[in-house]
């Protein structure tokens, strides 16, 4: 395999592990349609600690997929929209996290029956 190969495949396995984490899908989610504020973002995704959205966030901008406004205001507010290339991302991972949803139970029931076999 070439280097341009080797490339290619690890910017690949970057962005999959990226946007194959539970919270980024869950913020490109809560803001395919509109911007929303920090807090607001963190009160929408159950369960997500300040430091993970943040980070989370962070990483989302630098992949092009979320961009940041800050306006000059007292106090200051700062926005978080989909890009273009994250609303772009938006339908398959709706697609996804609907599949999620609708399956949770069998899935569920699954490891259930997995693990009582196993002991």
């Amino acid at each position: 395999m070439c280097d341009a190969e080797n490339s290619e495949a690890r910017i690949v396995r970057d962005l999959l592990s990226r946007v194959g984490d539970k919270w980024s899908l869950l913020v490109i989610r809560m803001l395919h349609e509109h911007s929303m504020r920090f807090t607001e973002l963190q009160r929408s995704i159950d369960g997500i600690s300040h430091r993970m959205l943040t980070q989370t966030l962070r990483n989302l901008e630098r992949d092009g997929l979320v961009s940041r406004t800050s306006y000059p205001e007292i106090p200051p507010r700062v926005e978080y929209a989909a890009t273009d290339l994250g609303r772009s991302l938006a339908l398959p991972v709706l697609g996804l996290v609907e599949w999620a949803a609708a399956n949770h139970a069998s899935i569920t029931d699954a490891r259930e029956a997995f693990d009582a076999a196993r002991d």
